[in-house]
């Protein structure tokens, strides 16, 4: 059984999902340095992607991207980090991201194949052991949802449709319902990808796969819907990349070139800075944010692990983990304070496939 009593000292967790292992590897983070030390694998399942940590803290959910698919809820040992399964509840597709919402009831998932969002519900106990209460159709490759921070609003992006997709989200019944406007259009060959809120909740930004630009929004919290402030491109002109192009884009012809491959965004606790990862290249990119009004300049880029798929910033704001989905191991970065930039702390081994990294703390 899992210990259900707190130590006295604090502990951070890194969890790192490896689909090709079909495991999630454990590692304890040292909060004065960022050094980890693996702590063992659960056997979660082949495909198992992407992860959220429950409002509690206390539960771990993972998607199964390979037939069933389905829903793992995983208790964590707050004093060990060790998980243990608490629950599995069918999905009606494969899903590339999942998150929870502020309150805590309900869990929110995007599918790529399957160009749709659905609602979980969860429960009292954490855990989600019923199928989706709610499935909506969207655009072609939904491919990232989450809930601003007031618990009100939702949205989701579709790579091949380039559009974002406003929600009204009611916390009672946990159901979403189409904002006015439903959606809003980035630009043509864009694929909105992945999606992250700054701290205080006044700005959306949006990193586009296949351009690898970070569109910044501005977010009306009596409406709920986004403005377009700017377009910042995350890639050098010097990169060598041309524009990707979307698996559903008809008549397009591949020249050959490497192509941009953008994948995960982070920001850092207090805003001041962001980070974006691009597999082609293997590099993460820095921009510092203004702190007035949102708005990003990119400051550098730094070679990271293979084909990088995910970033996760830990809650102190002190350290970066990146994974690399042909990498061996996962690097872990301390971030200057006053520049951002990144410094090697150490490279860890992980296993084969790592992509979706969450991290923990328990004080």
């Amino acid at each position: 059984m899992l210990q259900s009593s707190l130590t006295d000292l604090s502990r951070t967790f890194v969890y790192v999902s490896a689909s090709a292992a079909g495991m999630i590897d454990i590692y304890e983070m040292e909060e004065a340095t960022g050094a980890l030390t693996p702590i063992s694998s659960f056997e979660a399942g082949e495909m198992v992607m992407p992860m959220a940590v429950g409002v509690d803290r206390r539960h771990l959910y993972a998607a199964i991207r390979s037939q069933p698919y389905r829903l793992l809820t995983l208790a964590i040992d707050p004093a060990t980090g060790k998980l243990e399964r608490r629950a599995e509840a069918p999905l009606s597709d494969s899903m590339a991201y999942i998150a929870t919402e502020p309150s805590g009831r309900t869990l929110l998932a995007a599918s790529y194949g399957g160009n749709k969002v659905a609602v979980l519900p969860i429960g009292r106990d954490g855990l989600v052991a019923e199928g989706e209460r709610q499935v909506i159709p969207t655009g072609r490759n939904a491919h990232s949802i989450l809930c601003d921070r007031s618990g009100r609003y939702v949205f989701a992006t579709n790579l091949g449709s380039d559009a974002v997709l406003q929600f009204v989200f009611d916390p009672e019944s946990g159901m979403l319902e189409a904002n006015d406007p439903a959606r809003i259009a980035t630009g043509q060959g864009f694929g909105p990808r992945h999606i992250v809120l700054s701290p205080d909740n006044k700005y959306l930004y949006v990193l586009t796969e296949l351009t690898g630009h970070v569109i910044h929004y501005a977010l009306d919290v009596s409406s709920g819907t986004l403005t377009e402030v700017e377009s910042v491109a995350s890639v050098p002109g010097n990169a060598g990349l041309s524009p990707g192009i979307a698996p559903s884009a008809l008549g397009l012809v591949d020249d050959g070139k490497p192509k941009v491959w953008a994948a995960d965004i982070g920001i850092t606790p207090d805003g001041k800075f962001l980070y974006t990862t691009e597999r082609t290249t293997s590099t993460i990119a820095l921009f510092r944010v203004h702190e007035e009004s949102g708005r990003l300049t990119y400051a550098a880029s730094c070679p990271t692990e293979r084909q990088p798929r995910g970033i996760r910033i830990d809650p102190s704001g002190c350290f970066l983990v990146a994974s690399g989905e042909k990498s061996e191991r996962l690097s872990v970065y301390a971030i200057d304070k006053a520049s951002g930039e990144l410094d090697v702390v150490g490279r860890y081994p992980v296993s084969a496939g790592a992509n979706w990294i969450e991290i923990v703390r328990f004080t």
